[in-house]
């Protein structure tokens, strides 16, 4: 943590030496001592880093005005000697994004981060001008959370545009942005994004004081700090939600829930939620009620498949066979009558062999990538069918279960199925259907204990009450617009109406 205050020195010589030494071996990094009056005995020291600051607001606009103003010594109105630092301050600045510093270290911070430094003779405090002005690329387009009706912004490495995306989407004075930095080294920006009169403001607090607890050289992206202000870092299912939409981050914001954006992330960290919070998507709310509650129901089905389809599958071929209908069974056998491995190698196999064409996938570059996961399968899965390696049921079970995992609209809680499909699949391969059930009761019992600052996991569906069961209305089936009057739990009691309609 930062060490005792460290206040600049009058004489401009020994603040000097200070930057010089702290700053030394820094190439990227611009100082230089400039005269300012004609017989040369008054100085200032500039000081900002080359490529995270806008030259040409620097060199253009901040250093001739205050050439200029620096001989301009009298304060016309009150007919008394200014000393140099209020003559541009006063006047020699055209920005308002202007402070007053005297602490070195905060000094140093703000220079690191983009801003430029004005130190001048005789002065114990140092001018910082916002002068931010590092490379970025823009507003993207939304890549992992593609809707086909709705915005398409998403958010950027640069905070300051984030912020700012949000904003452009609630024009309300009571949306309130707290700015915090964390980080030894990195001294990372926080902000804290929610409405003040409809957030919780135990939750909010609970939010502060866990990323004010956060002791660490730098939280380099929103994953990072997910670790650690989520309620239960050894479950594998995700406990705050991550987007990288600004649309779907306001909405949330306007719900009461607590939206956070790390400086450098290009993904917004959203508090608290619920498991139903990761089967809803944006364009969920720009189509008809109707089309988007059959998706829903289609995005939970595949949430089923995805999670217990091949543990099921093992259960009953090979436990309980006769489930099946006896042509089914005769047509399974006969497929399955070459084949060396028992059922639970084969579905590992497969499983392992498509867990290794979407990482591939990903890695690859993007033309390639898209093509690599069709091909592969198709002729991995052929391939192996051919061999007599797996069965073609196998292959269908495996398809099935990862193109179930591409209908569900939230990658963090894929990324949990992925995981726990193979607690399912071991203890069906063990138990038959008795550890097949006894998996699924593990995994609720686990979700049923997991809370998100406070509120449970399996809101609405376990204690639905608590917000007397309106919730449902948006659930497995999203009702029309009109009918959903009051917010989600997550918001303050006192503010729970967003609909204000004659009856």
């Amino acid at each position: 943590m930062r060490g005792d205050f460290l206040a600049l020195d009058k004489v401009l010589d020994v603040n000097i030496k200070r930057f010089e030494s702290v700053l030394a071996e820094c190439g990227d990094v611009v100082k230089r001592k400039i005269p300012i009056n004609p017989s040369g005995d008054e100085f200032i020291y500039v000081i900002y880093v080359d490529g995270m600051t806008d030259r040409l607001v620097v060199e253009q606009s901040i250093l001739p005005n205050v050439m200029t103003s620096a001989l301009r010594r009298t304060n016309e109105f009150f007919n008394k000697p200014m000393d140099l630092l209020e003559t541009l301050t006063e006047g020699g600045m055209h920005t308002a994004d202007l402070q007053e510093e005297t602490d070195f270290d905060k000094i140093c911070d703000a220079i690191l981060a983009g801003d430029t430094a004005i130190i001048a003779d005789g002065a114990d405090r140092a001018i910082i001008i916002a002068t931010r002005g590092f490379p970025n690329r823009g507003v993207p387009t939304a890549d992992t959370e593609v809707v086909v009706m709705g915005s398409n912004e998403a958010f950027t490495e640069v905070f300051r545009f984030n912020t700012a995306l949000v904003r452009r989407r609630i024009r309300d004075t009571r949306l309130k942005v707290q700015q915090v930095r964390v980080g030894r080294r990195g001294k990372n920006d926080i902000g804290i994004m929610y409405l003040d009169d409809v957030v919780r403001h135990n939750i909010l607090e609970e939010v502060l004081a866990r990323i004010e607890d956060i002791d660490i050289d730098a939280i380099i992206d929103a994953g990072a700090l997910e670790e650690f202000i989520e309620d239960n870092w050894k479950s594998p299912f995700p406990q705050c939600q991550i987007t990288e939409r600004p649309d779907k981050a306001a909405s949330a914001i306007l719900e009461g829930r607590i939206v956070i954006l790390v400086d450098n992330s290009p993904l917004a960290l959203i508090v608290p939620c619920c498991v139903n919070s990761f089967f809803q998507a944006s364009e969920d709310y720009a189509q008809s009620w109707e089309i988007m509650s059959f998706v829903r129901v289609l995005r939970f089905l595949a949430a089923v498949l995805a999670l217990a389809l091949p543990g099921l599958y093992i259960a009953i071929t090979v436990f309980h066979p006769n489930m099946l209908p006896l042509m089914l069974t005769f047509k399974m056998a006969a497929a399955r009558e070459n084949i060396p491995f028992p059922a639970v190698f084969e579905i590992l196999i497969m499983e392992l062999a498509f867990e290794l064409l979407r990482e591939a996938g990903i890695r690859l570059p993007r033309p390639v990538g898209s093509s690599i996961g069709i091909i592969g399968g198709l002729i991995v899965g052929d391939a192996a069918v051919a061999a007599g390696i797996v069965s073609p049921v196998v292959v269908i079970v495996v398809a099935l279960t990862g193109i179930a995992s591409f209908a569900i609209p939230n990658y963090a809680l894929v990324s949990a199925f992925r995981i726990v499909k193979f607690l399912i699949i071991g203890m069906s391969a063990a138990l038959g259907l008795f550890g097949f059930w006894a998996a699924i009761l593990i995994i609720v019992i686990h979700l049923a204990s997991l809370k998100s600052f406070g509120i449970p996991y399996l809101f609405p569906f376990a204690a639905g009450d608590l917000n007397g069961f309106s919730d449902f209305k948006d659930t497995l089936f999203r009702l029309p617009l009109m009918f959903m009057r009051k917010r989600p739990i997550y918001a303050n009691p006192e503010a729970c109406n967003r609909l204000k309609r004659d009856e």
